[in-house]
């Protein structure tokens, strides 16, 4: 039976506090706290660091046995290096502690800059160099170089089991039927990304999952979700998984704090149908 994930992008925010999270939550506890309410959440502060072992662990254990973890791959690799000679950040990000989430990893985001038009050959690249399971993770992981500490190296397959890849591309090259067809060769989803028109909104499934990122209905990082527009979005979900494709989505609309409450309120509206 496929699944629907629902939660939010990050979640130490401290907005959040005395809001979404009640008054004197200990912040060791949020995650736990958000876990409780929502099926997923992506993990974001990979995005600006490589983060460690020891983490990913607490966060697998702080969670319930069936929850999973987006993981949004470095920006050193997407947005400063481009995709350009990426195999030793790779390994590094998958030595960071990535494995450590075990049965918990769900998939990895590689979101692109918006001034970052397609290259085919630069994307077909580094398509070819991502690992599809825990094992070729285990692999490319340990061909770190010394710029991550022993005790900062993470690179055991904990389980066996595939690992899915999803791209958030910002650029409008990449709406395109080339594109589209170089993602679907390499199994790769592309991200459905609301962002209240500052980037194209991608429809076209390039793999057999979903992934969709809701960053704001009418600005950008900080506005709601109405009701009507989460009922939209609740019936499309459910048009997914009837189609057989587990789908992932994250609200990143936290500026103001909408974010895990809107994470909620689409969940209740596929509890009440029966989607999980």
């Amino acid at each position: 039976m496929r699944r629907a994930f629902v939660g939010v992008s990050g979640w130490r925010y401290p907005r959040w506090r005395g809001d979404f999270y009640p008054k004197g939550l200990r912040q060791k506890d949020e995650l736990t706290y958000a876990a409780d309410r929502m099926t997923s959440v992506e993990i974001n502060g990979s995005f600006y660091s490589l983060q460690r072992p020891s983490s990913y662990a607490a966060w697998r254990e702080a969670t319930p046995e069936d929850f999973v973890f987006a993981v949004k791959g470095g920006r050193y690799i997407t947005h400063l290096k481009q995709l350009h000679d990426v195999e030793t950040p790779l390994a590094n990000f998958f030595a960071s502690g990535v494995l450590a989430l075990g049965a918990k990893l769900g998939p990895v985001l590689w979101q692109l800059p918006a001034r970052m038009p397609l290259s085919p050959d630069r994307l077909e690249r580094f398509l070819a160099f991502l690992p599809r399971s825990h094992a070729d993770a285990a692999k490319l992981a340990a061909q770190h170089d010394d710029k991550l500490a022993e005790d900062r190296v993470a690179t055991e397959a904990l389980v066996d089991a595939p690992i899915r890849h999803a791209l958030e591309p910002r650029h409008e090259s990449f709406d395109t039927p080339q594109a589209r067809a170089l993602l679907a060769e390499h199994d790769i989803c592309t991200v459905v990304a609301d962002s209240a028109g500052t980037w194209p909104r991608m429809h076209d499934a390039t793999s057999d999952f979903r992934y969709v990122r809701l960053h704001g209905e009418t600005e950008l990082y900080a506005s709601g979700y109405t009701d009507d527009s989460l009922d939209r979005w609740a019936a499309q979900v459910r048009r997914w998984l009837d189609g057989g494709h587990d789908t992932y989505v994250y609200f990143d609309n936290d500026a103001k704090g909408h974010a895990p409450h809107d994470a909620e309120r689409l969940l209740d509206r596929l509890l009440d149908t029966g989607h999980d």
